[in-house]
């Protein structure tokens, strides 16, 4: 993690040094905007020194939304100072062949238009998502599963960015969906169970025919995963830990399998193992597999799985930065992809991480899935 900090800090330091050194404003104002910057920048060594973990920012809401905008802010002028220095290389020593300058009023430009990019992202990160139909069709799909619709929820990430209001218009919203079926893959929460016991309530609310179902992801590693793995299963959801159920509709069956995260590898405790979760399933019944992360996908295939849902990602947060993310999921970031016989659907998340929460062009996604047989 010392790492991340330090890379941050470059960061900053060289859109201070190459863009707000060289505006046009006032000094009180360069003076400013310079120290705002520098402490949007390392608001994640602040919640690492005062709360013990820098994935959990405890401040108040006002002020995590303030450092996220701050955050989002050297973002962007991070790219666009960039894309500025390279045109300026490129006219300079390849096309004019002398020393160029931008217009002054251009710099000027590009700080507000990051400022409104960052504000605009974190308002979109903090809405409740709208919801997206979309039908899958899986080869062999009993008839009595044929309409069959799921509800995936995924990277909630209950916190003090998303806390109990947020949660609760997350829940009415998918019950008035009536799906047959909930699961949430992953990535419930930021925080330990006595700090989001209040926030994660609404979710005992959450109803279906056939239940919740839950798996863990990265994030309940990080805070107690013992003490919130209980802890779902009192809020009426079924945590599937390399683990599978069988859904029935008369003689017609269908297979929901769960694996852990591969965060467990670093905690000692059981790693995501796609084999064991399906010990024992029906020959027949079509698979479907709840993977938080989709970087394995390809190795779920050969064992026979109709379809993988995961999430992880955020769908890669801003547009045209997807490909980034991608490479650090296995080439997977957002929608449907086909790997053999199997589909992946890797989802844009509910909500975001609170250390990072800006989405441009990458809408959250609150996902019904209706299942149609091929």
């Amino acid at each position: 993690m010392f790492l991340f900090h330090v890379v941050v800090g470059l960061a900053c330091l060289y859109v201070l040094l190459r863009h707000v050194r060289h505006l046009a404003w006032p000094r009180w104002a360069k003076i400013a905007f310079a120290v705002l910057l520098v402490i949007g920048s390392q608001h994640h060594l602040y919640a690492r020194i005062a709360f013990g973990s820098m994935f959990v920012p405890e401040f108040p809401q006002p002020i995590v939304v303030a450092v996220n905008v701050a955050f989002g802010v050297i973002f962007f002028l991070l790219w666009f100072q960039l894309a500025y220095d390279l045109i300026g290389l490129l006219l300079r020593w390849v096309i004019l062949r002398r020393k160029v300058h931008g217009p002054v009023v251009l710099r000027t430009i590009m700080s507000f238009a990051a400022i409104a990019l960052a504000c605009f992202g974190v308002a979109q990160s903090m809405r409740v998502p709208d919801v997206k139909e979309m039908d899958v069709t899986i080869r062999g799909l009993p008839d009595g599963f044929d309409g069959y619709r799921m509800v995936q929820l995924t990277d909630l990430h209950i916190s003090k960015l998303y806390e109990r209001p947020w949660v609760a218009e997350v829940v009415a919203k998918t019950n008035a969906l009536e799906p047959d079926l909930i699961v949430i893959t992953g990535d419930l929460i930021d925080g330990e169970l006595p700090l989001r016991y209040d926030d994660v309530q609404p979710l005992h609310d959450l109803k279906a025919p056939d239940g919740v179902i839950t798996i863990p992801g990265n994030h309940e590693y990080y805070f107690g995963y013992e003490n919130w793995m209980n802890h779902y299963g009192g809020l009426n959801m079924l945590t599937l830990e390399n683990a599978h159920i069988v859904l029935e509709r008369g003689r017609d069956q269908l297979t929901i399998a769960g694996v852990t995260d591969l965060r467990a590898d670093r905690t000692n405790r059981p790693e995501p193992d796609v084999a064991k979760a399906l010990e024992g399933s029906p020959e027949n019944a079509p698979i479907i597999l709840l993977d938080h992360q989709p970087k394995m996908a390809r190795d779920a295939e050969p064992l026979g799985v109709d379809l993988q849902l995961s999430g992880h990602t955020h769908g890669g947060m801003v547009a045209i930065f997807d490909n980034i993310v991608a490479l650090l999921n296995g080439g997977f970031v957002s929608g449907m992809y086909d790997i053999g016989d199997m589909q992946l659907y890797v989802n844009n998340g509910t909500a975001q991480w609170p250390g990072f929460a800006i989405r441009v062009g990458v809408p959250a996604e609150l996902t019904v899935i209706t299942l149609r047989k091929g």
